[in-house]
């Protein structure tokens, strides 16, 4: 079986030596009664490469970049050329203090979060009838996975803790409020919710009936109607949507000084708004979506206030919800702010099995012909989706998901050929936040035959989605703290990553992304973009797979450090 990973890290370059030195670090495991797996005390780590430095409170990596340039001539003929870029990327070792203002704080996935940080930070258990469970990250991929970082002499695999692998923001650091156009205290909130056991639900609630929502934006005409009657908590702007994005901004000015934050991260987790217009002179460039928020105009949604009120007072923006929040001005407004935008939708349950079953299918080689998904569910998010406007808006960000996997085969699509797709999403109270979701998938097989499968998923709705929230924030905030430039330019400026975080796409649904850059949606291929490029921020190879040293007798090995020096000799 796979080795686990020796010691919790502090990270593998905990004792890189400062200053332009070679890496060797040996670090002896930490107290092995705090956590199960683990190797014997005794034993020791070591990274060895001259690829990575300490500089005061940065860690400065050397990657060299590989892809390939592929062209055509005019018979059609591909050239493939490979080329490579050589990264130095910084990454700022210590996590900055960092709040998170959700808006629809009250709301399911809102109580469920701080539930879920207060739970975790005090350590709580509860009883059902199926035994004690105690409090935990599980469907977190920052918080509950690992990355391959190598294997031992005799093959075995050895994987870190992602969240141990480079320094991360830490569950119970993160300081949290928000607005709700519902104003029950979250104790109330996380009862109406349901979503956890009642005795863990007793624990929490003298924590939790202090916070209350900030009153939020309520535009009547985005959200369903039926929404009307929660709506006791709203800013009396009186529909001027100026007057709300200064209100917005102040709430962000108050928390971060209140709680002496470094940053604020704000994210969307309330209701799904129907689709807006996107046209030249409304909201086509960042002064266009200021002009009119001033003038009050009636395509500008709330979400994209709150959008723009972050973006100004410089503080990232990730929308969860499926409508398109993030139209071309507001994504310039983030390009102009130099902060971080990321979305569309959290991907949880349904569509997360869509896009590995989708990959799986036309990797192997079976064209999909149709695929059929059904949905019922009876929270809040599913009433409010009842609505037609607001289902539409759902409906497109859970149907993409195939195309880029299509995309990839022209051997079995061709010209515009395309599975067809049909979503559907209905209401059903009793089952409240457990959602269930049933697809059909029918492909053609060899010599045309058909293969049928039928997949039923029982989704705990708010419980598969708040870990991705905290994912969302944990990565967001990594990312805040990264730059990078030509390694073979060292005077050359330091940059950010570009302004729309495409890495994110792993947790949701819709991917957003930068002007030019395909939209990924196989799963697979998003986490290792993830994993990869945390590997490159220590310097260490992308994982590819090929086990050329079982599969082959291999050539002799020698170190980065002898190759580099071979070479200048």
């Amino acid at each position: 079986p796979p080795t686990p990973f020796p010691f919790p890290l502090t990270h593998i370059f905990t004792q890189i030596r400062k200053k332009k030195k070679k890496v060797n670090m040996s670090k002896s495991v930490a107290d092995p009664s705090r956590a199960t797996h683990r190797f014997a005390s005794t034993l020791a780590s070591k990274v060895n490469t001259p690829n990575t430095t300490i500089d005061g409170d940065t860690l400065v990596s050397r990657y060299e970049y590989r892809r390939n340039i592929v062209e055509f001539d005019n018979k059609n003929v591909a050239t493939i050329t490979p080329l490579e870029h050589e990264y130095e990327f910084r990454t700022t070792l210590t996590p900055a203090k960092t709040g998170l203002l959700l808006v629809g704080l009250g709301g399911n996935n809102g109580s469920t979060l701080v539930g879920g940080l207060l739970a975790n930070r005090a350590g709580l258990e509860w009883r059902t009838k199926e035994g004690l469970h105690r409090a935990n990250w599980k469907g977190s991929l920052t918080q509950a996975t690992t990355v391959y970082i190598g294997a031992t002499a005799d093959g075995k695999e050895v994987h870190a803790p992602m969240s141990q692998l480079v320094p991360m923001l830490k569950p119970d650091d993160i300081v949290v409020s928000g607005w709700d156009i519902n104003g029950a205290s979250l104790d109330a909130a996380m009862e109406r919710a349901g979503v956890f056991d009642v005795d863990l639900q007793r624990q929490l609630s003298p924590l939790m009936a202090e916070i209350k929502p900030m009153p939020s934006i309520y535009y009547p005409d985005f959200i369903a109607a039926n929404q009307a009657d929660r709506a006791d908590n709203v800013k009396k702007s009186n529909g001027n949507k100026q007057q709300d994005l200064d209100a917005v901004r102040a709430d962000i000015r108050k928390f971060k000084k209140e709680h002496k934050l470094d940053k604020v991260i704000v994210l969307w987790t309330a209701n799904t708004e129907r689709f807006c217009d996107v046209e030249a002179g409304l909201n086509m460039t960042a002064d266009e979506v200021l002009a009119s928020i001033k003038a009050s105009k009636d395509e500008v949604a709330p979400s994209q206030i709150f959008a723009a009120a972050a973006l100004l007072e410089n503080c990232a923006f990730i929308n969860g919800s499926p409508q398109n929040t993030l139209v071309p001005g507001i994504m310039e407004l983030a390009k102009r702010q130099g902060q971080f935008v990321g979305g569309d939708d959290f991907k949880s349950g349904q569509t997360k099995l869509k896009s590995v079953l989708m990959d799986f299918l036309v990797s192997a080689g079976l064209k999909v012909e149709s695929i059929v998904s059904y949905n019922h569910l009876g929270n809040n998010d599913g009433k409010n989706l009842s609505a037609p406007k607001q289902f539409r808006s759902k409906e497109i960000s859970k149907s993409n998901v195939v195309d880029d996997m299509v995309a990839a085969n022209r051997i079995l699509y061709q010209g515009d050929d395309h599975p067809d797709h049909c979503v559907v999403i209905k209401y059903v109270p009793h089952v409240g936040d457990s959602k269930r979701a049933m697809d059909e998938y029918t492909s053609s097989i060899f010599m045309d035959g058909k293969n049928t499968l039928v997949i039923h998923n029982t989704c705990e709705d708010s419980l598969l989605a708040t870990p991705i929230i905290l994912d969302l924030v944990i990565l967001t905030e990594l990312f805040q703290r990264v730059q990078y430039r030509d390694a073979k330019l060292p005077q050359s400026p330091l940059r950010q990553f570009n302004h729309v975080l495409s890495i994110l796409s792993f947790l949701l649904k819709a991917p957003v992304v930068n002007d030019g850059e395909p939209v990924v949606n196989a799963l697979t291929k998003q986490q290792r973009a993830i994993t990869n490029t945390l590997c490159a921020l220590v310097g260490l190879p992308p994982d590819s797979d090929m086990l050329l040293e079982h599969r082959t007798i291999p050539p002799k090995s020698e170190t980065v450090a002898d190759s580099r020096k071979r070479r200048r000799n």
